[in-house]
Formats: C-alpha cells, structure tokens, sequence
C-alpha cells in the first residue's frame, strides 16, 4: 500500500513538472525541413518530355505579352526574341537557356543567423498566409484586417515551432494608406519578429523601399553580396506580365534579392481544364519569367512557383484540395527539378468559411501534397481560410500546429540500431508489452509527434473541462501566444534608423488608398 501511494504521488509530481514545462514560454523554432522521403512524381518521362516540347511552341508560337514595359521588351529583343507590338515569341531553348544562371539553391539570411533558411534542394522552407483583405477570430467574426491584426499575425508567426519564415503580407492592413502600409508591414517583420521575410510587390518604388529598409537592418554591404528577401511576383495568367509585378521583381534581381515567379492557374479560368495542358501553361510562362529576371541579372535567385486551383463549374468558386491540383503539383515538380531549380507551391488551402471539417480536408490534402511534391518554399503553410480572402487566427494556430506533422514525415524511416529496437523485442517477448520495457523508457519522449492542440483526454476530463472543440482550443492558444509574446532582442540604434526611415517615408507624400 505505502509502496503504491508513493509510486502515485511520483507519478503526479512528474506530470505537474511535464504540464509547467508545456507551459512555460518559449520561442523554439525548429530548422527548415530536411527531407529524408522520396518524391511523388505522377509524369513519365514520355510525359515530361511531351510537356516541355509544348510549352516551347507556346513560346515560340503563340508568345507571351510584357504590356506597358518598353524596357522589357527591349531586352527580350537584345536577347532575340520576337517583339510585336507588346507580344514576345521567344525562340524554341532561348527561354530555357537563360533560365540555367538561375542558381539551384540559396541562403536567406535573417537578422538572427539561426533562424536563416536554405531554399532549394530537398529543403522545404514553411512561410505563413498571404494577402488576405479579410480577418476572421471566433469572437470579432469575419472583418477587414487592420494594422494591428498584421502585428498579431507576426508575433503568431514568430512564436510558432514549425514555421521558418515571417511571410509577408500575411494580411491587408486596409486601415493604413495603400502607398505607405509597405512601410509599416516591413517595419513589423523586421522588428517583432527575427525570422526571414518578404518584400512589398505591390509597385516598384516599394520594392526600393523593402531594399533600402534591409539596407539599414543588414547594412549596405551585406545586402549587395547577400538575400534577405524571397518576394512574390505573380504571373497575370494567362501568358501575361504586367509592368507592376515585372517593375518590382526587375527591382529585387538588380538588387540580388530572390524572388518567386508564380503563374496564378485557376484551371477552367486562367488555364486549360486538363492537368497536361495547365502543365504546359505553368512550364510556358515560368520559363519566360525566370529568363526575364536572368536578364535584369544573370545569377539572380529565383523560385519556380505554380499557385494551382481548380474551379467550381456551377458557381465560379476556387476549389482546393483536389486531385487534379496534386496532378498538376506533383507535376510541377518534377518539371521544376529537371530544371535545377527551387520550387514553391501548395500551402493550407481551403474553401470553408470556418475553421471546421472542410478546412480541415481540404488543409491536409494540400499540406501533404506539397510535401510529397518536393516544394521547397511553402508560402500560405498556415492562416488560409475562404479561398484566400481571409486569414484566420484560429486556423492559423491550428494549421502551424500540423505543420510539425510534415517535419516528422519527411524525416522518414530510421533504422539504426536504435531503431531496429532488437532489444526491446527480446526484453518483452511473447504475451508482454512494451511500456515498461527499458528501450521505451530510454525513447518515449520522441519517439512520436504530438500535438500542442489537439484534444487527446479521456471524454469525462474533456467534458469536465467543457467539451470545447477544435477552435475553441485554438482561440484560448490565440490568447495565450499573444499574451506571452517577447520582442526579440534589437540594436537600439538599429531599430532608431528604421523608425526615422519609416517616418521620412511617410512623410514625403500624401495618404492615398488607391
């Protein structure tokens, strides 16, 4: 009796010293994803190479536009393409061989050396939601997200384990002014967060300001000879460059900085509705805009990317999740390697209004596709909610939380001697179990993921605590990161210089939400 009451009150003590040590803070990120799993790959090479010969017609022979960009189209026709008017033809392998300056892989550096990123390779970079106009929390409901709500989003992002990259615009702060809110959205990563980010791409003056603000993060020097940014620039499918998104990434290439060229395919819309021809689309247009960056800047870092949805025939809605979207990531893939480049798609894509069932689907599907795909920067990793007009707090925690789910999948199979566990086999035997068995005890903290979040409690403590659900778990942990938020640390003189370029920015012109 005395024995088993000690053994008890052991047991008890151990949990109160396991449940302190979960809640204490902390601010653990893991490194960027390693994989150790082969790669899904759907195309046979008879595939593959039909794809490619196709996607070289497209270029030849239909040509893709540069509208409102004479320099543009000066340099395609120093490089020999056809120029009519504002369309490009571009020879059969002219594309493709500009592409080959392109490096294969590259660092990112953030602030904090540790938490720098290596895209390309088998690496796997996970960076939050971005762009949504919309926010959404189970008190507040859905609402236009303000500055404030961008702050919350990256001090969110920064306290996550699982996530290596702040993002950029994780959402659309609508209450400060379209010409000036680049300025505070950069101010925001680089001083609540030291993780990697992004830069504005909304106009190319903003881009010089995302670059002259890391100048004064970084220093001068360190920027002209490294990456501090990975930017997005969207493709305007079908075959279409604006002179927008072309001016800011002519910008980050002169720059050195990286950025993702990312046709944006809502088949059925903006692309065929079959999985090859979409392919040949994808491969057409980023093979023109990954050569047009190599000409602003031969060497220029740069990712393949392919934003891949399908739609709805009845309504016109985006759907997510779907077979024919992995088709076309697997896909995009395996063209993305035979060209010796970084690859960027996939993400927590949803349609659902809620963070609910179909979320949940429709998240796990295009998480685990990407993964199996071989992406190696994963932009919209967590946050993702309606179709990409809203990023919600409570989804954003949730999905940040599976995405410890990826790192453990691609670490794959050990088998060590460790592993092989011989010895736990001969210690139990037949008609045993293994609890108590010394290689248990030796391995049980890590030998399987767990979830930060989710509900494992036997249904009378679950009930006792009062039956809350998935997203009533995720508010509480809403509340409690942002409560226990800590500013990393900066250099006083540093984070001054910032301020005052950011006040010199915005003084310079008038507000303007156009």
């Amino acid at each position: 009796m005395a024995e088993a009451a000690a053994r008890r009150r052991g047991r008890g003590g151990g949990g109160a010293a396991r449940r302190a040590e979960r809640s204490a803070v902390s601010f653990e990120t893991a490194r960027f994803i390693e994989r150790n799993i082969p790669n899904f790959e759907v195309l046979t090479e008879e595939a593959l190479e039909i794809i490619e010969h196709n996607a070289e017609t497209v270029l030849e022979e239909i040509g893709v536009n540069f509208p409102d960009n004479p320099p543009a189209l000066q340099r395609w026709r120093d490089a020999g393409a056809d120029v009519d008017g504002e369309r490009v033809r571009i020879p059969r392998g002219l594309a493709r061989q500009l592409c080959k300056t392109a490096p294969a892989s590259y660092t990112q550096h953030a602030r904090n050396p540790e938490r720098s990123v290596v895209v390309g390779g088998k690496n796997l970079v996970l960076a939050p939601v971005y762009g949504p106009p919309f926010v959404h929390d189970a008190e507040g409901g859905r609402r236009y997200a303000t500055m404030e709500d961008f702050r919350n989003f990256v001090k969110l992002g920064y306290m996550s384990k699982w996530l290596h990259h702040s993002g950029g615009t994780v959402c659309e702060p609508t209450d400060v002014a379209v010409n000036k809110r680049h300025l505070d959205m950069l101010h925001a990563h680089m001083t609540l967060s030291d993780k990697p980010f992004m830069g504005s791409v909304t106009e190319p003056s903003r881009a010089r300001d995302s670059v002259e603000m890391c100048e004064v993060l970084f220093g001068k020097d360190f920027v002209a000879e490294n990456t501090v940014m990975t930017s997005l620039i969207n493709i305007n499918s079908p075959m279409t460059f604006d002179d927008v998104m072309m001016g800011a990434l002519e910008v980050y290439a002169q720059a050195g900085q990286a950025c993702i060229v990312s046709p944006f395919i809502v088949g059925g819309a903006m692309a065929p509705v079959s999985v090859a021809g979409t392919l040949t689309q994808v491969l057409a247009e980023v093979l023109a805009g990954i050569a047009y960056s190599q000409l602003c800047k031969a060497g220029a870092p740069v990712i393949m990317g392919a934003f891949v949805t399908s739609i709805d025939m009845n309504s016109g809605a985006p759907t997510f999740g779907t077979p024919e979207a992995a088709h076309i990531t697997y896909g995009a893939g395996q063209l993305a390697r035979r060209l010796g480049l970084p690859f960027r798609s996939a993400g927590s894509f949803c349609g659902s209004k809620l963070p609910d069932a179909q979320a949940a689907y429709e998240t796990s599907n295009s998480l685990n596709m990407g993964l199996l795909s071989g992406v190696n920067f994963m932009l919209h990793s967590c946050g993702w909610m309606e179709g990409g007009l809203v990023s919600s707090y409570e989804k954003f925690v949730m999905d940040a939380d599976q995405l410890g789910t990826l790192h453990h999948l691609a670490a794959g199979v050990s088998v060590d001697d460790n592993a092989q566990a011989m010895d736990a086999i001969r210690e139990v035997g037949p008609g045993g179990h293994y609890l108590g068995c010394a290689h248990t005890q030796a391995n049980f903290k890590s030998a399987f993921w767990k979830s930060d979040l989710l509900d494992y409690k036997p249904f009378e403590t679950w009930e006792d605590e009062g039956a809350r659900d998935t997203m009533q778990l995720a508010s509480l942990r809403v509340k409690k990161m942002l409560g226990d938020y800590q500013q990393p640390a900066m250099d006083p003189a540093t984070r001054e210089a910032l301020d005052a370029y950011v006040a010199m920015k915005k003084e310079a012109e008038p507000d303007s939400f156009m």
